[in-house]
């Protein structure tokens, strides 16, 4: 990359631009109009060869224009990952200011409700789905593989991937690529069969390594942050005789205290796109034991779109249904209007 000034670098990344979208051999020409560096073609002509000579592209044959070397592709997928690396750190203070007051607005909204309501409430922290930004294969060594996968939001999973042969520096650069080309902005329900079909082709002899590569990836974008809950009011629950029988109390406390079932409920609603308005559930139709003798009434929220998390209030069969529907209604609209305004 020392060996090249601004304008080489422009001229290059035209170049390989232009023929990752056409295929075709392209010429001075075309770089005069793809640039904005306001340059003769003759200028062009004189930076193309300049880079010929230091092995970035080549002219298949002559009168024909250039086309990209691996030396070529190898500076612009490193330059790529370094802009996009580049963003990822400077995200990542904002990111971390958003999710410590987003933290802070969810736990004040549990407690709000709960004294507001005089029942149990919980909140949980938005979940959202994972687009694959971009790919990045490295070497670690003969037989093995570091696949860094960056998804939108600049959530980033590292999966090792063990390889029968070690593989060249080029091989895996063309790796890189298929894999971008391919899985850029896809989240998981869009790596279909026809994608991992074509992948594969296009992959030839390596295919076996590109499945490889797929399960790694599959993996990584199925797993589940953690959800995050805040309760308040756990106590309110002592207020209503029916729920105050000592061994009931105590199994319905350990849940809201400890909170794994609560969770597998709250995610399998998530996931259920007919449960995203308020939905009331009344004894049994909650499938946590504990909570049998309660019911549960719950809402979505939503930050923007496709990332949504839930408010449930958590009461006696006898709950006032009215006031808490309408509480979450009201809280709804105004959680609309905050996340319009901050995020």
């Amino acid at each position: 990359m020392q060996q090249l000034d601004d304008r080489k670098l422009k001229i290059l990344q035209a170049i390989i631009r232009n023929y990752l979208e056409t295929g075709e051999p392209v010429g001075s020409r075309t770089i005069s109009k793809y640039t904005d560096l306001n340059l003769s073609s003759a200028t062009i002509r004189n930076e193309m060869a300049d880079l010929e000579e230091l092995g970035y592209i080549i002219q298949p044959h002559t009168s024909a224009g250039r086309i990209p070397t691996d030396k070529g592709y190898r500076l612009y997928v490193d330059m790529l990952l370094e802009d996009k690396i580049q963003e990822v750190e400077t995200m990542k203070d904002i990111l971390i200011e958003k999710a410590d007051r987003l933290e802070n607005l969810l736990q004040q909204v549990a407690k709000l409700l709960a004294v507001n309501t005089n029942y149990t409430t919980m909140v949980t922290t938005p979940q959202y789905k994972k687009k694959v930004k971009f790919i990045q294969l490295t070497e670690v060594d003969e037989n093995q593989l570091l696949a860094v996968i960056v998804f939108e939001r600049n959530i980033v999973k590292n999966k090792i991937i063990t390889i029968s042969a070690s593989l060249s520096k080029e091989t895996i650069l063309k790796l890189n690529i298929v894999l971008n080309t391919f899985l850029q902005g896809l989240d998981l329900a869009e790596i279909n069969l026809p994608v991992i079909t074509q992948m594969k082709e296009q992959a030839g002899e390596y295919r076996t390594i590109v499945n490889d590569i797929l399960d790694a990836i599959m993996q990584a974008v199925s797993e589940e942050d953690d959800i995050e809950i805040f309760t308040s009011g756990t106590t309110n629950i002592l207020r209503y005789p029916e729920l105050c029988d000592r061994e009931k109390a105590s199994k319905l406390l350990y849940t809201l205290e400890e909170k794994k079932v609560l969770t597998e409920f709250i995610q399998d609603k998530m996931e259920d796109e007919e449960s995203r308005g308020i939905q009331v559930y009344i004894g049994d139709e909650t499938p946590v034991e504990s909570m049998k003798d309660c019911s549960v009434v719950t809402a979505t929220y939503e930050i923007e779109e496709g990332i949504y998390g839930k408010v449930g209030i958590i009461g006696p069969k006898r709950m006032d249904y009215k006031k808490v529907v309408s509480t979450l209604q009201s809280l709804m609209v105004q959680l609309d209007e905050i996340f319009k305004n901050k995020t």
